[in-house]
């Protein structure tokens, strides 16, 4: 029942019998075969008939909300100055920045010397894009001589990304060092050779290269290849002081790192210390020491020091703390800048090496801070970014002799912005369990708390990943529509400290759900809002969150927006051939070996547990070349949920052709995408 008088009949998929065996469960899973048996290549003529119809079906409805899209497009456009620009950074013998032509989708990289003359296009986003469906620059890293760049960038959507050298000199690409790289590379020392990741067949990042630039790709040179663990990711880095290369393998619970001297990287490697079980660390280099940021024997971490020619011999630092929870360290020659948090707010520390600290101020209740763009090992200045639900993000240099921070740049808002009219609040929620959960909430002034009020509801929760407290353009659409926005922080984030990762994960993963149950039941006994009058919104992982919640306690919720949702999570974790699957059961759990992990993901996975019920109307959305959620787990929930929800409200599945995990690529078309958010959840919740 999904047929609002103003559309046509939906798309309904064909239910064909397929079951498998496991723990001595059946599992029937009739839309099985919504998974083109060839993927990542989707050419089964029935699989794309079906998103097809579920395309048009959004492009019907979407068609008779054409007014209220581009009304909604044109406001967040407004709030977006066109022709952008990031504040200059020194790096050398040269400032660089990035900016956005008038009305272009991309970005364009420039430099120019620090000591004079003009401005220099080192990377023209929007002529690297032309053509193509889909763009997404990776990463972008110019040689130490200044001479080269490197680029990493993916055409499809599919993260598999081509590395490429240019000659800055002539702007011209010289080589293509492989079409299947992933994260950012490295350069030696000497300009003359680069070290990169790759990902094989299952798009898992699984082998640090070194390459000679001149010399053929089959001379290339494999640094580390990971063969001990399945789910284990490969990545490369260089410490701040540029002397060291850093290879580190690991999950999302334990990693492992070596080091090589930079400017030789085909030296044998050094292991600092070998893996051990839920032990992470990670690594930088100064001053002839390493610095190590590790969690071996404090849930909240601890900052350590080494030699490098006995690397495992850790001494403390900075000890672990039951309330600072230490989320990062760089070392720079007079400095450690060192990122932490406390009672869920950022803490921004300069730490001499000596000891001495000083801690960078912020005032207001609930913000987000974080060092940003500090190439150089010996800065000047320390740049810092700020921003919070009513302050538009700000970018300062920290002068660390007079404690000074001088302000470079404030997001403008070009069809303006009066922060004084809108009001932000930090709430703790009291969860099930007794746990207080931080809600950030934003509003505009004279929102009444009278029960009666909307709110659009957002949320993640896994991995460790911590959603900050930060500005959006977007959300003023909704504020002034009279809407108020919250964000719920919940477990399954890092936002009150490591543990609180630790407790929304495995055994415990359905904390997570219950405490975005719990801050929607408990805004609305704080009168923001109803029961049907919330909208929620979540993605990947937070979609997941958003099918789990729409099972429990459909009825809270007047709309509810999953996108590339994290849906079929027993099958998925099933399958060891999937591209993300190994490393992934370190979070969810492998329902392959344990029977344990296998009834509890079998107990909350949103597939499995569609029941005949009512439900919310919903917006779910996926990509069909989507390496991290593949496209036919919001395929078959939505066509799960055609075939046994029980009420009328509308169900809209949208498959982007062209694209993967993030969408549609531009900045524009990212705004679409927004937009058809908004105007789902602004027609849906009355």
């Amino acid at each position: 029942m999904d047929k609002p008088a103003s559309l046509p009949s939906p798309p309904a998929a064909e239910q064909r019998p397929y079951r498998y065996e496991r723990h001595g469960v059946t599992i029937e899973d009739p839309w099985h075969w919504l998974r083109d048996p060839k993927y990542p290549e989707v050419d089964d003529p029935d699989v794309l008939a079906y998103l097809h119809a579920e395309n048009a079906y959004f492009e019907t409805w979407a068609g008779q909300q054409k007014h209220l899209l581009e009304q909604l497009f044109g406001e967040m456009k407004g709030r977006i100055k066109e022709d952008e620009s990031s504040v200059p950074v020194r790096d050398g013998d040269f400032l660089y920045w990035w900016a956005f032509k008038p009305g272009a989708q991309y970005r364009s990289w420039y430099r120019k010397p620090v000591c004079g003359g003009d401005d220099q296009t080192i990377f023209d986003e929007p002529a690297e894009a032309h053509g193509n469906h889909y763009f997404r620059l990776g990463a972008l890293e110019v040689s130490a001589d200044g001479k080269l760049l490197a680029t990493l960038a993916d055409y499809d959507g599919s993260e598999r990304f081509q590395l490429r050298i240019r000659d800055l000199a002539t702007g011209q690409d010289v080589e293509t060092v492989t079409t299947v790289g992933i994260g950012q590379p490295v350069w030696t020392s000497d300009s003359a050779g680069i070290v990169f990741t790759e990902v094989n067949d299952h798009w898992r990042s699984y082998r640090a290269r070194y390459h000679r630039l001149g010399r053929p790709l089959d001379e290339d040179v494999t640094l580390y290849e990971e063969t001990e663990e399945l789910g284990f990711s490969v990545g490369v880095a260089r410490s701040h002081d540029r002397s060291t290369i850093f290879i580190a393998t690991g999950d999302n619970a334990t990693s492992e790192a070596r080091f090589v001297a930079a400017d030789d990287p085909s030296r044998p490697l050094t292991l600092i210390s070998r893996r051990k079980p839920n032990r992470e660390y990670h690594v930088d280099a100064a001053h002839g020491k390493l610095w190590i940021h590790t969690n071996d024997d404090h849930v909240n971490f601890r900052l350590a020091v080494a030699d490098p020619a006995d690397p495992e011999k850790w001494e403390t630092v900075i000890a672990g703390s039951d309330r600072v929870y230490l989320t990062g360290a760089t070392a720079y020659r007079d400095h450690l800048a060192i990122s932490s948090r406390v009672d869920g707010l950022d803490q921004l520390i300069l730490r001499t090496y000596d000891g001495a600290e000083t801690r960078i101020p912020f005032e207001e209740a609930s913000y987000s801070a974080f060092f940003i763009g500090n190439p150089e090992f010996a800065p000047a200045a320390y740049r810092v970014g700020y921003t919070s639900m009513v302050t538009p993000t700000t970018v300062y240099d920290y002068h660390p002799e007079t404690r000074a921070l001088e302000v470079l740049k404030v997001q403008e808002v070009p069809s303006g912005y009066d922060g004084s009219q809108y009001a932000t609040e930090r709430l703790m929620v009291d969860a099930r369990d007794g746990v207080k959960v931080p809600v950030s909430i934003v509003y505009k002034r004279g929102f009444e708390k009278n029960g009666e009020g909307r709110l659009f509801l957002y949320a993640y929760g896994a991995y460790g990943m911590a959603i900050p407290p930060s500005f959006n353009t977007n959300r003023i659409s909704l504020l002034d529509r009279g809407w108020a926005c919250a964000i719920a922080h919940i477990r399954g984030g890092d936002d009150l400290g490591y543990k609180w990762f630790l407790d929304g994960k495995l055994s415990k993963r359905t904390n997570t759900f219950n405490d975005f149950v719990d801050v929607a039941k408990g805004l609305v006994a704080e009168k923001f809002t109803r029961p049907g009058r919330i909208a929620i919104n979540g993605g990947s992982a937070g979609g997941e969150l958003m099918g789990a919640v729409v099972n429990s306690d459909p009825e809270l919720f007047g709309a509810a927006v999953a996108d590339v949702p994290f849906v079929d999570v027993l099958n998925t974790m099933l399958d060891d051939t999937l591209p993300l699957t190994p490393g992934e059961w370190p979070e969810w759990g492998n329902p392959i070996t344990d029977k344990e992990a296998f009834d509890t993901i079998r107990a909350y996975s949103p597939y499995d547990n569609v029941k005949a019920q009512d439900y919310p109307p919903l917006l779910i959305t996926g990509g069909i070349t989507d390496p991290r959620v593949t496209y036919w787990e919001p395929a078959k929930w939505a066509a799960k949920l055609r075939a046994t929800k029980t009420d009328g409200n509308l169900l809209l599945l949208k498959i982007n052709m062209g694209a993967g995990h993030g969408g549609k690529s531009g900045r524009w078309e990212k705004l679409h995408e927004v937009a058809e958010t908004y105007a789902f959840i602004l027609t849906q919740v009355q």
